[in-house]
């Protein structure tokens, strides 16, 4: 397996990319209604973050707490500029200027016959590498690509999966 090939089904990583990118649209409209069928109940979604806690933009969008926020968060806008899927996960990364560098890993799961995101970790500000296990052996499968902030000094985090 080498890196970036995206092991798993192709059918499964297309819809799992499709509901993904249909979350991002269903926020940037502000949409609640959209984003609740697409993620699974928030009692049970798994949530990581890494990254100066005033900057917890997306779980603060998915459980509307970033209508109660200062203007930052109103004005603050996730917008995709790389979306590889893998297995169960698709890894989203995107940047606005040179303050604000993020990567987004969301781990979906069949409900009924939709998928939903059961999972969620946020990286912000944040160098990410991804690696798998695969037959004894961990492999990188993602790694960051901060086209405009390679001369930044940002902390490196591995996740395993």
């Amino acid at each position: 397996m080498a890196e970036g090939d995206g092991g798993g089904n192709p059918a499964h990583k297309a819809l799992n990319k499709k509901v993904v990118a249909m979350l991002y649209k269903a926020l940037a409209a502000g949409d609640g209604d959209a984003v609740s069928k697409l993620v699974t109940s928030s009692n049970d979604l798994e949530w990581r973050y890494h990254g100066p806690p005033q900057c917890q933009y997306m779980m603060r969008a998915l459980t509307g707490r970033h209508r109660r926020r200062e203007p930052e968060d109103r004005k603050f806008r996730f917008k995709p500029r790389r979306t590889t899927a893998f297995r169960d996960r698709v890894i989203v990364e995107g940047w606005d200027g040179l303050d604000a560098y993020w990567v987004h890993v969301w781990a979906l799961k069949m409900e009924g016959s939709r998928a939903v995101v059961a999972e969620f970790r946020e990286y912000f500000n944040t160098w990410l590498t991804v690696l798998v296990r695969s037959f004894g052996k961990e492999v990188r499968v993602w790694r960051s690509e901060p086209r405009l902030h390679r001369n930044r000094s940002l902390p490196d985090i591995i996740l395993s999966i």
